[in-house]
This record gives structure tokens, sequence and C-alpha cells, in this order.
């Protein structure tokens, strides 16, 4: 059933007395922040929790198993909750009250500073914890397998307690094409979060409207049981907007913003003070020198170990397209790389050979659209095609391209070129960076992602990129290669 749209400018509601809206705020807050604070306290208790017995883990290993000598006391007890504390101070238990997305994986670096704290602190307070003396290798096992356990448990955590209260009910404040933009997002991508109501804030809306949209807020957070109310900032009355978010902020609910003007300069921003007055700071287009040596480091090293280890899959992969159909093992083919550049892309060959020459004959059933070619059961796939292609299995021999520096672990889609003639304008920044063979647009499914919203995503990862990022989305691909989402 579709969410109910409510007008914030109907005439039926009226605007109440700020004598009355005040009366009222406590109660409603109350009845409100009791479901609220009852699911922020089941998040944040299955977090600590978690990290206890990470730490609990990480202690036994790293003193029970490492050590003959050393063993453990009752009052080792008590150095668990220090993790709490020590979790407290890197405020990451606050995180998921604040954020939709409550990814394990994007919280990574926070847990890595906590493993560094914690450890620092068992090493300076380790003689009443244990018998014996906590020698350095000790401690650096203690780090590390805290930092593990400690992604490991969390993901577990959240798994189970979405699983016990069920998605966050979000109630969006803006336009109808935003609506339908992150209904499309959650539906498809995101079973964490749904859209369950929206109201909409008339452009030439005055003071006694946005009261009386404020009334109606309250009462469809209660009707609809609202964990979440997200706005979409207007240009128009921006005043008023600001009165609406903090009324939306006194409901008893988590407020998130939507503001377009990411859409253009990404998340990699910096929020500046200037006594009171808030700016951000946006970071220049591309990458500096220092970060392309960095990237392209990162690149060999990863495409180095990846062919090592991966080599005898390879061989396997290679001997078994021979025995089965003629033609090369390898399929090679030009796509347009960094700043324009041709290059031959290498893939295994997963269709019959002149696969290319059937695609005209095939137009009519292409899937993907806007300027994209792909169908997700392909007449044209061999048997060992249809098991490697799911899985991208067929895309590994573009490790030979990463080290040839043709292109990236992660970056943005390498286009063929009558695809690549479809994108004008800004969205040709996209070419700054070298080629990936995983990006954004892999982890959605790449064949699910229209032309436009691809090059939106590049546009993104170009204007926003860090080593971490690279390193998320090649954490994020595995997954989705092993559900079989490469077709």
């Amino acid at each position: 059933m579709a969410p109910p749209l409510v007008a914030a400018t109907a005439p039926a509601v009226a605007a109440p007395s700020p004598q009355s809206r005040a009366a009222e705020r406590p109660i409603r807050e109350g009845r409100r922040s009791r479901t609220t604070l009852r699911r922020q306290a089941i998040n944040r208790r299955s977090l600590a929790l978690a990290d206890m017995v990470a730490a609990g883990l990480a202690f036994s290993l790293c003193v029970g198993a490492l050590s003959s000598e050393d063993s453990l006391h009752l009052i080792t007890l008590l150095a668990l909750p220090l993790v709490v504390v020590a979790g407290k101070l890197q405020r990451i238990y606050e995180r998921d009250e604040l954020v939709l997305n409550k990814s394990t994986i994007d919280e990574a670096p926070k847990l890595f500073q906590l493993a560094t704290l914690y450890a620092l602190l068992v090493y300076i307070f380790h003689e009443p914890l244990l018998t014996g003396t906590l020698g350095s290798g000790q401690t650096i096992a203690l780090w590390m397998t805290l930092f593990v356990f400690a992604v490991v448990a969390r993901w577990i955590a959240r798994g189970l307690v979405r699983r016990a209260i069920g998605p966050e009910r979000c109630l969006f404040v803006g336009t109808d094409q935003s609506f339908e933009r992150l209904s499309d997002k959650l539906d498809n991508h995101d079973p964490r979060a749904e859209l369950v109501g929206r109201m909409s804030l008339s452009p030439t809306a005055d003071a006694h409207i946005v009261a009386a949209a404020s009334t109606q807020l309250h009462v469809l957070t209660d009707e609809l049981s609202v964990h979440r109310v997200i706005i979409e900032p207007s240009q128009e009355a921006p005043q008023h907007v600001l009165d609406f978010v903090r009324e939306a902020k006194a409901s008893g609910v988590p407020v998130s913003l939507l503001p377009r003007v990411l859409d253009v300069v990404g998340s990699s921003i910096e929020v500046d003070d200037v006594d009171g007055l808030t700016l951000l700071g946006v970071r220049h287009f591309g990458l500096s020198r220092s970060s392309l040596v960095l990237k392209r480091s990162f690149d060999v090293a990863g495409a180095s170990l990846a062919l090592l280890v991966l080599s005898p899959l390879l061989a396997l992969i290679a001997l078994l397209i021979k025995l089965e159909s003629r033609g090369p093992a390898f399929f090679r083919q030009t796509r347009v790389g960094r700043d324009g550049r041709p290059f031959e892309i290498w893939k295994f060959r997963s269709m019959v050979d002149g696969a290319d020459a059937q695609k005209s004959q095939l137009h009519e059933r292409n899937e993907a659209g806007d300027g994209l070619f792909k169908i997700a059961h392909d007449p044209r796939l061999t048997r060992v095609g249809r098991v490697i292609r799911p899985r991208s299995l067929d895309e590994l021999p573009q490790l030979v391209n990463v080290l040839r520096g043709e292109m990236s672990l992660v970056g943005p889609r390498p286009l063929v070129g009558d695809e690549d003639e479809k994108i004008l304008g800004w969205d040709r920044r996209r070419l700054h960076l070298t080629p990936g063979m995983t990006g954004h647009w892999q982890i959605l499914g790449s064949s699910r992602v229209p032309l436009a919203e691809m090059v939106k995503l590049d546009y993104l990862y170009v204007a926003g990129w860090s080593l971490w990022s690279d390193v998320k989305i090649l954490l994020r691909t595995l997954p989705y290669m092993w559900a079989r989402r490469g077709m």
C-alpha cells in the first residue's frame, strides 16, 4: 500500500497557539520518545555487548593462547567494560541514532581507534588483570584481534537487532520527485528502512502554514509509528523550513536532512564553525599527485597479490573455456579509459565466439536501457559462462589491466565507445580517474543501474575519493559476487 500523502497547506488543520503547542508537546514527546528511546537503547546495548564479547575473546586469545605462563584473574572481567568506556570516548554508540545506513564497515576506522585505545589502556594497567607480564607481541595481538572481533561482533549484533525490531519507519518531508527517488533506493537496496508517509511544505508557506504542518507532523509521527523524519530543505522561505526542522527535532524522533547540494559536492566535506555560523568546506575536484601515487601503489600491491593467490583458479577457468567451445579463452574489447584514451580490456570469454556480431539481433531484449546493453539470461552465454558471469569471475583477467596501469581495482565503470558518446558535459569528468574493476555501480548490480545514475555515482566517487573508500567498495563487492549479482 502506498504511503499517505499529507499536504502541509491543508486548510482543515488550524494553527494552534504557541501556548497550546507548548502545553501539548511534553505529552506528545513522552509518548513518542518511549518507542524511539527503546529502539535506540536496544541498538546501543547490543553494540556495547558485542564490544565486550569481542574484548573478552581477544583477551583470552592474546593471554591464554599465546603464552603458557600468563593466566587471567577473575578481576579481568572488570576490564571488559573498559572497552565500552573507550567506545564512549570515541562516540561510536551515538552514531546509529544519527544515520539511516547503519553500516559496520563505515565505522571501521573508529573501531580501529577503539582497539588502539583499549590495547594501550590494558598494556598500562595489566598488572592487576593477569599473572605474568603482558609482552609487546601479546599487546599487538590484543590490538589486532579486538579490531577484527569488534567488526564481526557488531555486524552480527546489528543483523540480530534488525530482525528483532524491524526496519526503521521514516516520514519524508519534501517533493514528490525526491520521495520517489529515496523510496526506490530503500526498496531496492536497503531493507533496514522504509518510507511510511510523506508531507510537503508549500514554497509559499507562511508562519501559520508551518505551524499547521508542525501539528500534522506530530500527529503523523504518532499514527504511523515513525522512527525518523527525513526533511528535504527548500530554497524558498528558508526561515520557515528552519522552523519546521526545529519542530521536527522537538517531536522526539531522529531527524535527517536530504540536501541536494551533496549531489554535486559529494560527502567529503568539512564542517567549519565561524562564531556560530556553520560553513561547509568542499574539496577540490580530483586527486592530488600524492593521492594518485597512493592509489596506484594500492592497485599494484592488490592486483599482484590477487594474481598470485588466484592463479590456480584462473588457469582452471581458462582450461574449461577451451574444452567447452571453440575460440580463445580470453575476450578483448576496446573501452574508453582515463582522459578518454582507449585501451583493450581483458575478460574470460563467457559467450560463444563472435557474440558481438549477434548484439544487434538481441537489441529488443536489452534490459538495462538508457545507453547500456545487458540481458539477464543472454542466449549467447556458454555453460561455463553461466557459472562465471553471475559471480563476476569473468572479470578477473582485468587484474592484468590493473598491473599495466590501464585500470584500477576501484574506479568509474569502463564504457565502450558508443556508451561513452552518450555522456556529455560535467559528467565526462568521471574520466579524471582510471576506470575500475569494481565500483558503486558493481555493488548496486551493474545491469540494474541506468547510465544517468551510473555517471552520477562515478562523479561522486571521483569527488570524494579516499583510500578507505576503495577498501570499503572492495569489501562490499565480495558478498555481491557471492550473491550472484554480476548479471
